[in-house]
């Protein structure tokens, strides 16, 4: 059937990285990264029509905290397996790796994916994004995890607190949107022929997805891991760099064809609120779970996980990127020139560090690249605090239903 395509094509993927798990065939570091990268992104896709043919069958509150932590496993897999290294080799670099991946997809999530879901909707329509009034507890709950989250780098360490605090954030907006009205999900494509399958076997066949891909994706987390790190020291590239922006890649990219597919469809609210929703899980479950893992893996959790002063700015950019989406978002729409300022600025704190120190001893103030990279932070907020007296009225806003509700 032409609609199962999609699918025998996402299972083939898998094949080759889980093969050399199960017949502990090692090739080299770089096909070892392909391989497991591309087995990891076939499982991303099961994953996807797994958890949208779930929501026809679990109720909503469960699908709603099950299916949103389920949808960002691979991302979650990559992420875990450096801080639970990081527990057992403390004088190791794999706690600035998890830090690099944990702040690379959230940045690529809102600098690249938001931004081409509005560029797409502008291109069609000429018009901005609309959200749903429903997605104001995304927006809240965001820039509530924002706030929290610049404290981090300010107190110099993740700890247990920190962890706790975040994800019961995501608890808390859990609790909320199970209140809203539960909606037929719109399936499409693979999702679709599931969907019309007779209940026992829609059951039957949406769980074999979901095992089939977390098996995947577990096993070839470590070799994708290490393959990436190898990769780097072999070409002499910087092994921090690629774990931060080509191992998200992998995790996020069936989450973002998706969205587009939604855009080019007329449902731009839909596709944006979508990735909204995946930043807020990793703003708050994926940065939560860093200490708790780490906390676990090393044996106590009174000793935070080692983290230097690039790690921590690491942390403070991602979160001064969000504030200052929160903020474009804050009445509930994105129109091109706020997806535009967006790319823009991830555009500019991705290459700054690329660019040889010295082209920037050429410019007033002889800034070195590391500082034109810390400066994009103030720059984050410093345009948050421009925009504070247009939207401070919307960002009350986003407060007020809420308020009322629990009244």
């Amino acid at each position: 059937m032409k609609k199962l395509l999609p699918l025998y094509l996402a299972l083939a993927a898998t094949l080759p990285g889980l093969a050399c798990f199960l017949f502990s065939v090692h090739p080299s570091p770089p096909a070892t990264a392909a391989l497991a990268g591309l087995a990891i992104l076939g499982a991303s896709f099961l994953l996807l029509w797994a958890c949208d043919v779930a929501q026809t069958d679990i109720p909503q509150a469960l699908a709603l905290a099950v299916v949103a932590l389920i949808a960002v496993l691979p991302e979650y897999a990559v992420d875990m397996y450096f801080t639970w290294m990081a527990g057992q080799q403390p004088d190791s670099n794999y706690a600035h790796y998890a830090i690099a991946n944990m702040t690379g997809a959230n940045r690529l999530l809102i600098g690249v994916a938001w931004t081409l879901v509005a560029f797409l909707v502008w291109w069609r329509t000429r018009k901005p994004v609309i959200l749903e009034g429903e997605r104001r507890t995304e927006v809240l709950f965001l820039g509530l995890a924002t706030a929290y989250a610049i404290s981090i780098p300010l107190s110099g360490s993740l700890t247990w607190v920190d962890g706790v605090v975040l994800m019961s954030l995501y608890v808390v907006y859990i609790v909320i949107a199970a209140r809203r009205e539960c909606e037929e999900p719109e399936l499409e494509g693979v999702a679709c022929v599931i969907g019309t399958l007779p209940k026992g076997l829609r059951r039957l066949s949406t769980l074999g997805l979901f095992l089939f891909a977390a098996a995947v994706i577990v096993a070839n987390a470590e070799a994708f891991s290490e393959g990436l790190v190898a990769t780097g020291r072999i070409f002499g590239v910087n092994e921090f760099l690629l774990v931060q922006w080509l191992a998200p890649i992998a995790s996020e990219a069936p989450e973002v064809i998706v969205a587009v597919m939604f855009a080019l469809r007329g449902m731009g609210g839909m596709a944006l609120g979508s990735l909204i929703s995946s930043k807020l899980n990793q703003w708050t479950l994926l940065v939560g779970m860093i200490p708790a893992v780490y906390g676990v893996s090393s044996g106590s959790f009174s000793v935070p996980i080692p983290l230097d002063g690039v790690q921590m700015h690491e942390i403070m950019l991602t979160a001064a990127q969000s504030l200052l989406a929160v903020g474009l978002l804050a009445g509930l729409r994105l129109d091109i020139r706020g997806a535009l300022l967006l790319f823009g600025l991830f555009l500019g704190q991705f290459l700054a560090p690329a660019v040889p120190e010295s082209v920037w001893a050429l410019l007033p103030g002889h800034l070195s690249g590391s500082q034109v990279h810390f400066f994009f932070s103030f720059l984050y907020v410093g345009l948050f605090i421009i925009m504070l007296p247009r939207i401070g009225p919307q960002l009350v806003a986003l407060i007020r239903p809420h308020r009322r509700a629990a009244s």
